[in-house]
Formats: structure tokens, C-alpha cells, sequence
């Protein structure tokens, strides 16, 4: 398959991108990612070593939308995780009640 990356056209191939990452150990998935084999891989790294070009030099879009088209699953980022709540206030006495039960009944 004929594909354009960072304004170079390679001629990309699901069994050349097997022996192109064929022994090379995955970096930390951080953003997008790509599964080859049985093995995850973050795009910028499958980009850089099947095209040998820097991984400045082209988008993560630009190597996700190659691989989806040869037939490899690709993840998007995964969600940043959520950021930790600051610890509660001590409640006072009246207020650890009114969080149980709630607050009191008003009559109409």
C-alpha cells in the first residue's frame, strides 16, 4: 500500500511492518498506540522505525491512519487520569449529621 508520510510516499506492506518491528522491544505507551502482533507499541515508534525518519518529522495521525489501512488495531490516547481530589475538610459534628440524614424537613 502506497502511503504518504511527512511528505515522503512509502510502500507500506502488513508483512514488512511484521519484519520491520520483528525484536524490537515497546517503548511506554503514553498517546496513541498501535498492536503489532502480540505486542503494543506507541505509533511515534512504529513510525520511526519503519520509516526511518524522525519522529519530529510526522504526526502520530499520519502513521495511525498507515497501519489502520493495513489492517493493525490502533488506540487513541488514553484518557488522562482524573486529577486527585484535595482532601475533605473536617466536618463538624452538626454537619457529619446533616450528611447522613440529610438535611431537615421543611413544612408547607
Amino acid at each position: 500500500m502506497r502511503c504518504v508520510i511527512a511528505r515522503f510516499p512509502f510502500e507500506l506492506t502488513e508483512n514488512s511492518v511484521l519484519a520491520s518491528m520483528k525484536g524490537v522491544e515497546p517503548e511506554e505507551v503514553t498517546g496513541a498506540s498501535v498492536t503489532i502482533g502480540d505486542r503494543v507499541y506507541p505509533v511515534k515508534q512504529v513510525g520511526q522505525i519503519v520509516t526511518g525518519q524522525d519522529r519530529r518529522d510526522f504526526s502520530a495521525g499520519e502513521v495511525t491512519r498507515a497501519m489502520t489501512r493495513l489492517g493493525f488495531t490502533c488506540s487513541e490516547a488514553p484518557a488522562a487520569p482524573a486529577a486527585a481530589s484535595a482532601p475533605a475538610a473536617p466536618r463538624s459534628p452538626m454537619e457529619e449529621a446533616n450528611a447522613l440524614f440529610g438535611p431537615p424537613a421543611t413544612s408547607s
